[in-house]
């Protein structure tokens, strides 16, 4: 998606046609500044090809909610990414690689994780842990999400906007801290970027749920 020296790459972060796509585009385009959807702890993750243990210093600061969250998260991620042979994220470590290779600047845009997980353990709520459970259940037992996409693609904006609505309805509080929040926060960063070098080409590279809001918040954003 383009808007002015802008263009947004949504991604699925398991997808090999996603790794074709951020590379094609970057070669081609040369930006100035290459914008990720990461953290520096994430990133420095993604380098090292491992997770950072947690302490319980940790896990007191960003909560047990928030921490098995990451652990459910990590382990779905790459079960499912086993399914196509794409290690989660890399997408995200190629598109930084290829930044280095153009010499295109890197932006780290998302929030801090530990922020971000903070957040999730103060947000979920009781009926939302028992929908999860029945979720699970309901995966495990009956193998049925409700929806049905090829895992090595980038889901069409219909199925992006199925599941998003399908989370907005049963996990609103989850939804308005991994998406909501997370949306402003990065939309906000690529605005200050934008108007810090207004003439500089940006390529974003985020979660294709999180792309069109992150393009409308960021219009709102640099027309004031």
């Amino acid at each position: 998606m383009h808007y002015k020296n802008l263009i947004v790459i949504g991604t699925s972060h398991i997808a090999s046609k996603s790794l074709e796509e951020v590379k094609q585009v970057i070669e081609s385009e040369k930006p100035d500044i290459v914008a990720l959807e990461l953290d520096k702890k994430r990133l420095a993750a993604l380098i090292s090809k491992r997770h950072a243990k947690l302490r319980w210093a940790d896990i007191k600061r960003i909560g047990i909610k928030g921490y098995l969250f990451s652990l459910i998260g990590a382990y779905v991620e790459k079960k499912l990414g086993s399914k196509v042979g794409v290690s989660p994220g890399s997408e995200m470590l190629s598109a930084f690689k290829l930044a280095k290779k153009v010499k295109a600047k890197v932006a780290l845009i998302d929030q801090d994780i530990e922020i971000t997980l903070r957040r999730f353990s103060d947000a979920l709520s009781w009926k939302e842990k028992w929908n999860f459970v029945v979720d699970l259940f309901k995966a495990l037992i009956f193998r049925k999400s409700g929806i049905d996409f090829d895992l090595s693609s980038v889901p069409s904006n219909k199925v992006i906007s199925k599941l998003m609505s399908q989370v907005k309805k049963r996990y609103p509080n989850i939804y308005k801290v991994l998406v909501v929040e997370r949306n402003k926060v990065m939309a906000g960063n690529l605005a200050d970027i934008h108007l810090q070098f207004p003439d500089s080409k940006i390529i974003a590279v985020v979660g294709a749920g999180h792309e069109n809001a992150i393009v409308k918040l960021f219009k709102q954003e640099i027309r004031g």
